[in-house]
This record gives structure tokens, C-alpha cells and sequence, in this order.
């Protein structure tokens, strides 16, 4: 089970809660948008709006609990990497995988191929967190 502990050099941090409603996505993405132009994150900011969305609709369809939101948080680290970590009330590992009927099922395999970094992890209380990590592409220097 990965360390659910978040690195401890952080340059920004943003968390909020959500219903689990298909509304939250849309809101999800417009505040990640907002969140990620006002701390100027230098990363594909389109990627991680994918991330999180990908990740709070996955909540709202699997993890849909009475009395219960779920949590987005987002975390730039030193390193201009970010965090999005999705939490919800069930307690059940995610699993990618394809709607038979071929529509849907793909998004924490879209997670997967956008992010450097991909795992879940039980809370101490009730429910999960499932944490991506998007690193800062690394700049060409001339010559190379």
C-alpha cells in the first residue's frame, strides 16, 4: 500500500468538497483551470483538468455514498510537479478497465497515461484517496 503521506515541499495547496453529482465534474474542471492560472503553474494545465475531471467523475459513478462528498485537493510541489488527489467514501480499490458496452470505463487508464504516477491508498476514517502526480516536463537546453 503507497506511503499516504503528501511530499513535504509544498509551494501551493487546494482542497474542496464536492457533491456526488455529475455537476461537481464541470465544477471540478472550471476550478482546477482557475486554481492551477492563478498559482502559474508551469505543467500542461489542459492534462491535469483531464486528471482531476477523470478522477471525480470516477468517484461520482463508483463511490456514490448517501450523506457523503467526495474531495479534490491539489498540491504543487517544489519541483513545479502537482498532486491531484481525488477522495471519496468507499473503501474498494479502483479498476480501469472498459464498459462492456464500450462506452466509458477508460478514465483512470486516461489517468494512467497522463500521469507520472498513479496509486490509491485507504483513509484512516472511511474511504480512499486515489493521487495522481503530473511532473513539470523538463526544458530543452540548446544543442540537445
Amino acid at each position: 500500500m503507497p506511503n499516504p503521506e503528501t511530499p513535504a515541499l509544498l509551494t501551493h495547496d487546494w482542497s474542496m468538497g464536492y457533491p456526488m453529482t455529475l455537476r461537481s465534474v464541470r465544477l471540478a474542471r472550471l476550478h482546477v483551470r482557475r486554481r492551477l492560472t492563478m498559482w502559474n503553474w508551469t505543467g500542461d494545465i489542459d492534462d491535469a483538468v483531464l486528471v482531476a475531471s477523470e478522477l471525480v467523475a470516477n468517484a461520482v459513478q463508483h463511490a456514490r455514498v448517501v450523506g457523503h462528498e467526495l474531495w479534490l485537493r491539489l498540491a504543487e510541489l517544489e519541483d513545479g510537479g502537482l498532486i491531484v488527489e481525488v477522495s471519496d467514501p468507499v473503501r474498494a480499490a479502483p479498476k480501469p478497465g472498459v464498459a462492456p458496452d464500450g462506452e466509458g470505463g477508460r478514465g483512470l487508464l486516461v489517468v494512467a497515461q497522463l500521469a507520472d504516477d498513479l496509486v490509491w491508498f485507504l483513509r484512516p476514517e472511511v474511504g480512499k484517496t486515489v493521487r495522481a502526480r503530473l511532473a513539470v516536463p523538463k526544458l530543452r537546453t540548446s544543442g540537445t
